[in-house]
């Protein structure tokens, strides 16, 4: 037992699991999961749900279990050594889910249960995790022979591959660019950014400024550096990481023309018109029609805001910067010099009041109060001295000892060899383990993955703590959203606990659910101070943020449908795979009103939908952001900090987790189906 990936007594050993740990671990688990599953289809286990659980969960999480913690550190904790490892074993692990989900005497099985007497008095929550096991079968090739079989089994090693290896080169690319400034062209971007940068150029003996395409260095820079210059040089590479415009061995143009057309064979496999229709089965919305009927509708709602916020963009920059000739490398830059001019104050001088420690404690009082739970410092091994670990506890009635709820870890600052973005992950999910009859069930853990600017520098021979943007704030609050869905179940069948069976449309809504909080006087006032004399935000100051909160929101819902639109139909329209840009080109022409250059490739760097859970499912974020925004709704009829309506999310929404549909866990908390009234009002365009 000396592998830490073999062991699963507690938490995941991060500080000693190495590269060479992989290969024999999977040695042991992936013939173990074969094992029971030879066992489990045997006339030796009864077709029962709880006999099916006991002989074939209990491998299969504790291969999920060891294959995440080594999926966890390549995303975080990347290296040559650990991605060779990891790329050398996806395949292994790709098959044999493969095989599990498509094997037909497994099917069988699981019919037998479905159909038998004692299914109609299974609980709630087994009901429903047996029905999503039945329509997985079926999404997985259990209905398919010969070498229609073999051939969807091809397909998910091989689709497999290239999603790795996209984030690979998406990683690579923006790791591996570099750009140094002299002192000179750094003027207007803020203090701490020229630290972080002075100290980036200096550990590599070199004078003036490193930059690159982190986004705690890019975005600063596109928005305060006045050498235009420079902003274009940054805006060229990073609209063009992993495209034909770099290294070909990083392009992903290849990968994604091959993604898309196994994804139309595999749906065509399946008996689908396309990887469109075939990625809505497990989800709310019913049909690609209906979905490109909802982006349009908003489209044509958010259109009129967004030419207006265009023009406006357009005016201030040709009177007031010289600039009329606007480039998409300016529009940073001018959108926050008209937004300091038109409500008086800058991102920069928000950021002073948002600091790291109060950040956290405000966030974490606001969840104690509202779901009725405490939250404190733990102890687990990690794999960075920057992460930090918690344990979430509630007291009940009559209780004195607190119960452990739930645990998570948090990543918070951006570093070489991390994935971009923010994303919430799974460790372990709660479960009453049929291998430990009548314990206590198994407690959830998450990871909380952010990439934030990190400290920088000192203050009183005290380190500065850390400063977030407002954004960097929201970010926080939807990712904690995220886990609050995960930690917060009291579900205990593992397919359906948590955010687990939780339609993918809908999977949003806890997380932009806890955005709106961000924008709450009440909940501002108690979570910043300002770093250098430790007095809250000022009202007049929130008063100007909240009048400036919906800034160009056309122009933003506009481009999340864009992108949205995109996705849909790169994964519906025959022989898209072979025209990616047209396809986004035509959905630029319909939708947008402020394309980007010609020589701009997103797309090589969306990793949502080439290696993520989002393939033709990114209409989710403004799908799920109309169900937040009618469930915030009832904080404010009632009160943002009122208890009552605070347990009854907590009970209907995250408790239940995925095990009943979305649309009952939303009407059970809000008394009716969602209205897209509470959205379009917060987002200005009621």
């Amino acid at each position: 037992m000396s592998n830490p990936l073999l062991s699963f007594a507690d938490l995941p050993g991060f500080a000693h699991i190495r590269p060479e740990h992989i290969g024999p671990a999977l040695d042991l688990l992936l013939p173990a999961a074969d094992a029971a599953l030879e066992l489990a289809v045997s006339p030796e286990v009864p077709a029962g749900y709880d006999a099916l659980s006991a002989v074939l969960d209990v491998p299969l999480e504790r291969l999920s279990r060891a294959w995440s913690a080594v999926g966890h550190l390549n995303a975080v904790a990347n290296s040559p050594e650990l991605r060779e490892a990891y790329n050398a074993n996806l395949g292994r692990v790709t098959d044999l889910y493969t095989r599990l989900g498509a094997d037909e005497r497994l099917y069988a099985k699981y019919k037998a249960v479905a159909t038998s007497p004692a299914a109609a008095a299974l609980a709630p929550a087994r009901s429903q995790a047996l029905a999503h096991a039945m329509r997985d079968f079926v999404l997985s090739g259990a209905e398919l022979q010969g070498e229609a079989k073999a051939r969807f089994a091809a397909i998910q090693e091989r689709a497999a591959e290239l999603g790795q290896q996209f984030s690979e080169h998406v990683l690579d690319a923006t790791d591996g660019f570099a750009l140094y400034a002299t002192p000179e062209q750094m003027a207007g971007v803020p203090a701490d950014v020229c630290q972080q940068t002075a100290e980036a150029a200096a550990a590599e003996g070199k004078t003036g400024h490193k930059l690159g395409l982190q986004m705690p260095v890019y975005l600063p820079m596109m928005q305060y550096a006045t050498d235009r210059n420079l902003r274009e040089q940054l805006y060229r590479a990073y609209a063009t990481r992993a495209s034909e415009f770099g290294p070909t061995e990083q392009d992903n143009t290849p990968l994604m023309r091959e993604l898309l057309a196994l994804r139309a064979e595999e749906a065509a496999l399946l008996g689908h018109a396309s990887y469109g229709h075939l990625s809505l089965v497990p989800k709310m919305a019913e049909s690609p029609a209906q979905v490109t009927g909802f982006l349009a509708d908003l489209a044509r709602r958010a259109r009129p805001h967004a030419e207006r916020d265009l023009a406006e963009l357009r005016s201030f920059a040709a009177e007031h910067l010289g600039l009329p000739d606007l480039q998409a490398w300016d529009q940073a830059f001018a959108s926050e010099k008209l937004k300091e001019l038109r409500y008086a104050f800058s991102e920069q001088e928000v950021k002073q009041y948002f600091t790291e420690p109060r950040v956290l404690a405000g966030l974490f009082n606001i969840v104690e109060t509202l779901f009725e739970v405490q939250i404190r410092p733990d102890v687990a091994e990690v794999w960075h001295d920057s992460v930090r670990f918690y344990r979430i506890e509630r007291v009940r009635a009559g209780q004195g000892t607190p119960e452990l709820v739930g645990q998570f870890y948090l990543d918070p600052y951006a570093r070489t060899g991390k994935r971009p973005g923010a994303w919430m992950d799974v460790v372990r999910g709660r479960w009453s383990r049929p291998d430990a009859p009548g314990s206590a069930p198994q407690t959830p853990v998450a990871h909380l993955v952010c990439n934030f600017a990190a400290p920088v520098g000192t203050e009183g021979g005290k380190d500065r703590p850390a400063l977030l943007t407002h954004d960097d704030v929201i970010t926080l609050f939807h990712e904690f959203g995220h886990g609050l869905h995960h930690l917060l179940t009291q579900v205990n069948e593992l397919a359906v606990a948590g955010i687990s069976g939780v339609e993918w449309d809908a999977v949003e809504l806890p997380s932009q659910f806890m955005e709106n909080f961000c924008w709450e006087w009440q909940v501002l006032s108690q979570l910043t101070a300002h770093v250098e004399t430790g007095e809250p935000l000022p009202r007049p100051l929130f008063d100007r943020m909240l009048a400036a909160r919906n800034f160009q929101s056309g122009l933003q819902t506009l481009r999340q449908i864009e992108f949205s639109m995109i996705d849909m139909r790169i994964h519906t329209l025959a022989g898209a795979a072979s025209q990616v840009q047209a396809v986004i080109d035509a959905v630029r022409a319909e939708v947008s009103v402020n394309p980007p250059p010609d020589f701009n490739r997103f797309q090589h760097s969306f990793s949502h939908i080439f290696a993520g859970g989002y393939s033709a499912g990114y209409y989710s974020y403004k799908w799920a952001e109309l169900l937040s925004a009618d469930a915030f709704a009832a904080f404010e009829e009632l009160g943002v900090f009122n208890p009552e309506v605070g347990q009854r999310f907590r009970r209907e929404i995250l408790e239940v987790g995925g095990s009943r549909p979305a649309m009952a866990s939303f009407k059970a908390f809000r008394g009716r189906e969602p209205s897209i009234d509470a959205l379009l009002r917060h987002q200005g365009m009621a």
